[in-house]
């Protein structure tokens, strides 16, 4: 079955097997000197105080090792990173059916469960976007850990810290292995005589899992909260935030099921009223939802563990934690197997009870459900064969940006450059300043050669000089700074012309060491140089 799905696979994500390195991919993989040589920094990639943990905004050493690998084997050679994104993907389609099969689903309605999770449309971002190895990767060990448990406790636990060290989405786990646990060990006093017994759920391992959930926990929130973390609430009020959290949530329930919604770069508008009808429609889909878990929990029925499953897997992308953006495509893939696994499960008891026959709709009617759903995976595999063109390149996800969200800040971003471009500095100013006010700062950005012809504009000017003063008052914030914030806070102080200071963070940033001192040096010369020719043109 592997090889059935890495082909199908292959075959969907063809269009994206020759794309280049876009956005995250270039500071995760193509210009991560930690990534090059994983050897000399191994002790960084190891270590969740270094920099490398702010640079990728997670501590994350498994994604970044994964990486490490793959830049030894192919270097620059991005066919390579796309096919092993591939073979992730279908070993983590594989596992869930093995899943599935170990909560008594039929092998027909499990296969169909993981071909669903293989070529739904959503998953094209997690999975053609290079950076996101972490995420098919995770999964993959996140299910393995699930499936090793109890029978082999020790295996189950490495995989399951291995997992989080990939994606701390990963977490869902041990609270799907609760839930497992709870629906497989019933009380002596529900035990039928002469019954087979379940094997020792090894509670105490589970409790294992959460000490390293705790200790990781601690890593992972000092990384997190130096980079992703910091970004400002998108909707003030609480009730506004309430409201959205759940339109969200429905929002992903869409997705799922029909595909529609697919975007690059998620900015949908908040619930900002009580009659906003995402916001209501969640409150009936979410009510029964509950209802739905509690009767399987009380049941101790396996199918709360797959609502278990897409709930946690919600959380924390949920917008309780701050975000850059509120929602991906990517998100995604973690809630689609609990979604997958408690519809199948969910099924033939509501069907029954829809039809009042034991056996629900009889053979005829699931053949023409089994049928229904192998039309509904065709039509997925052609939308995600269509989704794959747009990972391919910067520009084609720009464009799926504009296209879905033209007021966003991406769209804004991507407008403010080619506005550049035609030398229109107030226009530029204008949107990127729009995109400030949600939170966008990158003054690295304005640097760029997309907005050299108004690199001397007044009004751009004056942008790029607030823009730097943030920098080092959020920088300067740290007492200890990395040598990679001394490089930005050295840069900032250059766009404000204070020179000087540049050259004193550049000395700092040497005497701290680091991956990138040679190329500090550097700057340190042309920086000197710079200053040398300042004085002579003031004489």
């Amino acid at each position: 079955m592997f090889g059935l799905f890495l082909t199908v696979g292959l075959i969907l994500y063809s269009p994206a097997l020759g794309g280049t390195f876009i956005s995250d991919d270039e500071h995760y993989v193509q210009r991560n000197v930690y990534v090059h040589d994983p050897l000399d920094n191994l002790g960084a990639i190891l270590d969740p105080t270094s920099v490398l943990a702010v640079i990728v905004e997670n501590y994350a050493p498994v994604h970044v090792l994964l990486h490490a690998l793959e830049w030894q084997l192919f270097e620059t050679d991005v066919r390579g990173y796309h096919v092993v994104n591939v073979i992730f993907h279908a070993l983590s389609s594989l596992l869930l059916v093995l899943l599935f099969l170990r909560s008594g689903i039929s092998p027909l309605a499990a296969g169909l469960g993981g071909l669903f999770f293989l070529v739904h449309p959503a998953n094209v971002e997690a999975v053609a976007w290079i950076n996101q190895l972490k995420t098919s990767s995770a999964m993959a060990m996140c299910l393995g850990a699930l499936l090793a448990h109890p029978q082999r406790p020790k295996t189950a636990a490495l995989l399951f810290g291995l997992s989080l060290l990939a994606k701390p989405p990963a977490a869902v786990a041990l609270f799907v292995a609760a839930a497992f646990g709870w629906a497989r060990t019933r009380p002596e006093s529900d035990a039928e005589d002469g019954a087979p017994r379940e094997p020792a759920w090894r509670w105490g391992w589970l409790v294992g899992w959460a000490v390293i959930l705790a200790v990781f926990a601690v890593a992972e929130f000092a990384a997190f909260g130096q980079t992703a973390g910091r970004a400002p609430p998108l909707y003030g009020d609480l009730p506004t935030r309430f409201r959205t959290v759940l339109a969200i949530a429905l929002r992903y329930v869409v997705l799922a099921t029909t595909s529609s919604g697919l975007s690059a770069f998620h900015e949908p508008p908040a619930a900002d009223s009580p009659l906003d009808p995402w916001w209501l429609c969640s409150l009936v889909v979410f009510g029964a939802l509950a209802w739905r878990s509690v009767l399987a929990l009380r049941a101790r029925r396996e199918e709360a563990a797959y609502w278990i499953f897409a709930v946690v897997s919600f959380g924390p992308v949920s917008g309780v934690i701050p975000l850059p953006f509120p929602m991906a495509d990517r998100y995604l893939y973690f809630m689609l197997p609990g979604l997958i696994g408690g519809c199948i499960l969910a099924g033939p008891p509501i069907f029954a009870r829809l039809t009042g026959r034991s056996g629900g709709l009889g053979d005829r009617g699931w053949r023409a459900v089994h049928l229904a759903v192998l039309v509904w995976i065709a039509i997925f595999c052609v939308r995600s064969f269509e989704r794959a063109y747009v990972w391919r390149t910067p520009f084609t996800v720009m464009a799926d940006v504009e296209r879905n969200y033209p007021e966003g800040t991406a769209a804004k971003t991507n407008r403010a450059t080619r506005a550049a471009q035609a030398g229109d500095a107030e226009t530029a100013v204008a949107l990127l300043r729009a995109a400030h006010a949600r939170g966008y700062n990158r003054l690295d950005h304005l640097l760029m050669p997309g907005y050299g012809p108004i690199q001397e504009a007044e009004p751009f000017v004056a942008l790029k000089r607030e823009w730097a003063q943030e920098w080092i008052d959020r920088l300067t914030e740290n007492p200890n700074p990395s040598q990679l914030e001394l490089q930005l806070i050295a840069q900032a102080r250059i766009v404000l012309g204070d020179l000087a200071g540049a050259k004193r963070d550049i000395e700092r940033a040497i005497e701290v060491g680091g991956p990138i001192t040679d190329r500090l040096r550097e700057d340190l010369e042309a920086l000197g140089y710079e200053i040398r020719m300042s004085h002579l043109r003031r004489k």
